[in-house]
């Protein structure tokens, strides 16, 4: 499996253990208070690189046999460009992500609908929510933070305590302008099953342009209660879905939409990605 992590979000809240055990040949898996995407300890190893489109299809190029992908946020729109073409690439799973059609931007989408709480002002130069923090040359080129007394609103819809909220603000990793405005030139959901978990009290895109994308991409649906953050706060129910979309013979969470073909992987490798970086566990067979 691999996955994507859009901005705001750590590296660590992919690359953590959720108590639950993987699909036949991905490993094993031990209980942990928190996590959201399986990690599978001792059988695996995490290494990272950065994020891209371009990269992360170089990535996946070099993984024999079938994938699944996965993004959260940002992370949607870079494996809808990514794996587009890969024959490998047996599903795509957008946890509260981007499923963008060519020519369409993050930003775009971001407010096709109300519901995102990024700005208060659609014609304020920075979103209000956001910090820029100048990269030098062109003025467009900064990183974009979310402001700490934004961010528990925001990206996590106050759901968890203070000293967490704090730490998760301080440890965010920034997206970049350029990132949100940049249009789609490829469209894997068009071509590959998709799965979708839409959070219904996401503040950060959108519960409606979630429900939106899901639809458009004909994906299998299941809706949770959650902020954007959802890995945060309920990783089991991210856990659920991907090892779902691995074709998992689990009771499966409720679906709407079209349930499309099931992946079934053995041996897999997993790339998660955490703000802009591309962490890859490699699961071998036991």
């Amino acid at each position: 499996m691999t996955g994507r992590q859009g901005a705001a979000s750590r590296r660590s809240c992919w690359c953590t253990d959720t108590g639950r055990t993987p699909p036949a040949g991905t490993g094993s898996s031990r209980a942990s208070r928190r996590g959201a995407i399986p990690w599978w300890p001792p059988r695996t190893r995490c290494a990272a690189s950065p994020a891209t489109p371009t990269n992360l299809a170089a990535r996946l190029a070099a993984i024999e046999g079938p994938v699944v992908l996965v993004g959260h946020s940002y992370g949607g729109a870079v494996i809808t460009n990514a794996a587009a073409g890969n024959p490998n690439v047996e599903s795509l799973v957008y946890i509260a992500g981007f499923a963008p059609d060519k020519g369409e931007t993050a930003f775009q989408l971001a407010a096709k609908y109300p519901g995102s709480r990024v700005t208060d002002d659609p014609d304020a130069p920075v979103p209000t929510a956001l910090n820029a923090v100048p990269l030098g040359g062109e003025a467009t080129n900064v990183d974009l933070y979310l402001k700490p007394e934004k961010f528990g609103e925001v990206f996590l819809s106050d759901r968890l305590d203070a000293n967490r909220t704090r730490v998760l603000a301080a440890t965010q990793r920034p997206a970049t302008a350029a990132s949100g405005n940049e249009p789609t030139r490829a469209v894997a959901w068009k071509t590959i099953p998709s799965w979708y978990l839409v959070a219904t009290d996401d503040r950060t895109i959108g519960t409606d342009n979630l429900r939106f994308m899901a639809e458009r991409a004909k994906a299998t649906t299941v809706e949770v209660d959650a902020p954007h953050a959802v890995m945060e706060t309920n990783p089991a129910d991210v856990t659920e879905l991907i090892l779902r979309a691995a074709g998992d013979s689990r009771p499966s969470l409720a679906a709407t939409g079209t349930s499309g073909r099931t992946a079934v992987l053995g041996g897999a490798a997993v790339l998660a990605v955490a703000a802009g970086t591309v962490i890859t566990v490699r699961a071998r067979r036991t």
